[in-house]
């Protein structure tokens, strides 16, 4: 009697312990099936470039405590250079209801026109953002728009002294300098007024044939070797960078001392590049959509300035050139 009395108590424990087990395991059932919030990425190059940007995007949100999978998930798209299919690409990634976008360069002007609303953290800007109405200001950028911009105190014209006196380390006697780039970009613009104000500085004179398409590259490049210029100075415009390697091609082919922005110029063959590290641009704009996931409120996360700079040196390319790497010479990067 007893004995029937204790089993008849354990059915009933586990009978009431299943019971409370029940909402448990549909609540964990609940959490497995919702997915996590989406990261739209938008960049305006390559797959290759895209995957780089996407990687470095996912480091900073695993330096911010975040687990891919599970505290959100990461979708992007690439214009590779075609900056017509920007808007297409940001409203196809909005259809997928994104928490926010990180976009990078003519991908952050596409996504902020396109999708006003969309909290947004652009990176890797190279100019004013408070001109291109992405804030009001740096400390407050207000709306739902914050990022990442490639140049720290003093601007372009501070970036091109620094990357001037380094090239002129390499190329000691350089006095006429070609520049390469179109003749509308705004960016174009910025880089050709900071070369010209510092030109004086390493008495230099600044040759610029402007182009309107890629097409027209083979001619300018011809047209500045006409004028006696002795380097060539390739712009970071947009358009020039996401169509690399049909810019190299001639430019390479002039067998001139090259120098550009970006480390990837110096990385596919110029001479020399040196700017903000893109990638730690990336990740940063990672720790600030893992601030945003968090609740933050974009507008009221500071613009950054760029903080991590890097030098690269195309080794190969020095031999080709028969230039010699000076002792003193230290580079961040070389390329052989």
């Amino acid at each position: 009697m007893v004995r029937g009395f204790v089993l008849g108590a354990m059915k009933r424990r586990q009978a009431f312990a299943a019971l409370g087990a029940a909402p448990l395991a549909f609540t964990l059932s609940v959490r497995a099936q919702a997915k996590p919030p989406l990261i739209a990425v938008l960049v305006p190059g390559t797959a290759s470039f895209a995957s780089q940007r996407v990687a470095a995007i996912g480091q900073g949100l695993k330096e911010a405590g975040l687990a891919d999978g599970i505290h959100y998930r990461l979708e992007a798209r690439f214009a590779d250079g075609d900056f017509d299919r920007l808007p297409r690409l940001a409203l196809e990634l909005a259809a997928m209801k994104p928490r926010l976008f990180v976009a990078s360069a003519a991908a952050a002007v596409a996504v902020h026109t396109t999708l006003p609303d969309m909290p947004l953290v652009f990176c890797s800007y190279a100019l004013d953002p408070i001109a291109a109405g992405f804030a009001q200001s740096f400390v407050r950028p207000g709306g739902n728009t914050t990022g990442n911009v490639m140049n720290a105190i003093g601007g372009e014209e501070a970036l091109t002294q620094k990357r001037i006196g380094l090239f002129k380390e390499l190329v000691p006697g350089l006095k006429r300098l070609g520049f390469v780039g179109t003749a509308t970009s705004t960016l174009v613009a910025v880089e050709l007024a900071a070369l010209r104000s510092v030109a004086a500085h390493f008495g230099l004179q600044i040759v610029h044939h402007p182009i309107e398409t890629l097409e027209d590259i083979e001619r300018a490049v011809a047209a500045t070797s006409a004028d006696d210029v002795q380097a060539l100075y390739v712009s970071g415009e947009t358009l020039l960078y996401n169509n690399m390697k049909r810019v190299l091609l001639p430019v390479m082919a002039a067998g001139k001392p090259t120098l550009s922005t970006y480390p990837d110029w110096a990385r596919a063959g110029l001479l020399m590049s040196y700017s903000a590290d893109l990638l730690d641009d990336f990740r940063r704009a990672g720790i600030y959509a893992a601030k945003i996931l968090h609740g933050e409120n974009p507008g009221d996360l500071p613009i950054e300035q760029a903080s991590k700079f890097v030098l690269v040196v195309n080794a190969r390319t020095a031999r080709q050139l028969g230039i010699s790497l000076p002792p003193t010479f230290l580079a961040d990067e070389l390329v052989d």
